[in-house]
């Protein structure tokens, strides 16, 4: 029987501990905190941020329109009768009042 040599160790142990490193970076490319899955639920959270911000603009509008109306450029005095009467409580004698 022949005797071992070192390089019939070191050959298979070196391509061992290789497949080892490529598996690593492979799960941590794909798990860890850079990898794949995190990039996916970062552009979920952008996603979801984007469709916050749209809303957030269309009721900074809504609310900027309100201030117009209310300005002393162009008074809209349903709208501030409106408003005079929801934080004053205010109701007229012919009214009647559903709650």
């Amino acid at each position: 029987m022949d005797r071992l040599t070192w390089t019939q160790f070191l050959v298979p142990g070196g391509y061992i501990f290789l497949v080892g490193v490529i598996a690593i970076f492979a799960h941590s490319g794909l798990q860890g905190d850079h990898g794949l899955a995190a990039f996916n639920e970062a552009r979920t959270e952008a996603a979801r941020m984007d469709a916050e911000l749209e809303a957030l603009r269309a009721e900074r509008i809504a609310m900027a329109n309100k201030v117009e109306r209310l300005s002393e450029k162009y008074l809209d005095l349903d709208l501030l009768e409106e408003r005079a009467r929801a934080v004053l409580g205010v109701v007229r004698d012919d009214e009647l009042v559903v709650r």
